[in-house]
């Protein structure tokens, strides 16, 4: 079972169909891109979760195939001194999107309410006024045209311990690992009463958290694309017709030898 009691994948989806899903999806990001862009939409997306719940593979997966200047990830890092004396939300507002652009927020203001409230990073003060002032927050960039959608991870104890054990002897996920996923990894329960707090204030009709069960990354990613191509309308707008001009004929230009020039050895 995943943290919110959905049942588990008996059988994983096999390697052939998810990356012919996969690419399908894709097309229709590479659509909904183009629909953003030409109707100046704002989208803000955020991925909430465990740690090593699937949040980062599944962005890159949306990601791939997009344009970085219409489609951008913001993850932030721990707090400046500076930023720890601003209106809390300041530092995310600064990387909202302007029209005819898709953010998606790898983290986001909700680390007040699990990461740093279990890890004492801020006070009971602070905590209770994010609470109370996120839902009026979430509403406001609404009304301001802003098209907001989360995602919240649902991992298994069981999985998130397979896929930590998995970054402790992968050379290419050790650096994954924090101080802080060590420690969260002990506090499981304390995790779980966060997060549902935090749903009992945020979780709201017209914010409303969709809970993505993640012990199959695969199935997971899947879902995740699916479901955001069908929370934003969109129509196919046929791209102009491209074609390539004649090359300016030769005037004269000697290139210069290539013993002058330092090329990348060839390894491979």
């Amino acid at each position: 079972m995943s943290e919110e009691g959905n049942q588990e994948y008996i059988k994983k989806i096999s390697e052939k169909v998810y990356e012919s899903k996969l690419s399908q999806l894709q097309i229709e990001l590479v659509k909904l891109q183009e629909w953003i862009k030409d109707k100046g939409l704002k989208v803000v997306v955020i991925f909430e979760g465990r740690d090593a719940a699937g949040k980062g593979g599944t962005i890159n997966r949306i990601t791939e195939k997009l344009n970085p200047r219409v489609c951008r990830i913001v993850a932030l890092p721990k707090p400046t001194e500076k930023e720890q004396g601003q209106w809390y939300f300041q530092r995310y507002v600064s990387n909202l999107p302007a029209s005819g652009e898709m953010v998606l927020l790898d983290r986001s203001w909700y680390n007040r309410a699990v990461v740093e409230r279990v890890m004492n990073f801020c006070t009971d003060e602070e905590y209770w006024e994010f609470l109370r002032s996120c839902p009026n927050f979430e509403r406001m960039l609404i009304r301001s045209g802003i098209i907001l959608i989360k995602y919240w991870f649902s991992v298994s104890n069981k999985e998130q311990e397979k896929r930590f054990r998995s970054r402790l002897t992968d050379p290419t996920k050790r650096w994954k690992f924090s101080d802080v996923d060590l420690r969260s990894y002990t506090m499981w329960e304390e995790y779980s009463k966060a997060k549902d707090e935090m749903f009992s204030y945020t979780d709201t009709k017209q914010s409303p958290w969709y809970v993505v069960n993640a012990d199959d990354k695969k199935r997971a990613r899947l879902n995740v694309i699916s479901h955001l191509l069908s929370l934003i309308p969109y129509e196919y707008i046929e791209p102009k017709t491209i074609e390539l001009p004649e090359r300016h004929k030769k005037i004269g230009y000697v290139r210069p030898p290539m013993s002058e020039q330092t090329f990348v050895p060839e390894v491979y």
